[in-house]
């Protein structure tokens, strides 16, 4: 097979599995008061921590308006909170609370449970394989 056509074949292949595991992550995130965006949003508060409304929306590639009506509701469900900066009031950062967190590990669990009974008849080797390739292809591809 040629180059063109292994590159249709991987493009196929990527594009099924990350569908698939978005539709079951959007099926687990139905037993939680969260919604995708707002899961995506606490993904982010919880890796860079205390970030404001901007550097969120910078880092969502959403408008700040939305952004904005995101933490809203987020801060409604006790996810986060806003705090104002020590040092310069017209700061704004964005607190994950301890329900934000609980939920981030509930639904991650619920993921990687999913992921671990796909994966119930495959060998370590080829685990390991799969594992590896990923992290190559992760690793080589920027955004």
């Amino acid at each position: 097979m040629d180059v063109d056509k292994r590159v249709v074949c991987i493009e196929e292949n990527v594009r099924g599995v990350c569908s698939k595991v978005k539709r079951k992550g959007r099926e687990i995130l139905n037993d939680f008061s969260i919604t995708a965006p707002q899961f995506e949003a606490l993904l982010v508060l919880t890796k860079r921590k205390n970030i404001t409304i901007g550097e969120l929306s910078n880092n969502m590639n959403l408008a700040c308006s939305t952004v904005t009506e995101l933490i809203y509701r987020m801060e409604k469900n006790e996810f986060v909170r806003r705090s104002r900066d020590l040092n310069d009031k017209r700061i704004v950062k964005i607190i994950v609370m301890e329900k934000g967190y609980k939920v981030i590990d509930e639904v991650l669990n619920r993921r990687r449970e999913y992921l671990r009974d796909i994966f119930k008849d495959y060998s370590d080797k080829e685990i390991d394989v799969i594992n590896k390739m990923f992290k190559v292809l992760n690793n080589s591809m920027s955004l």
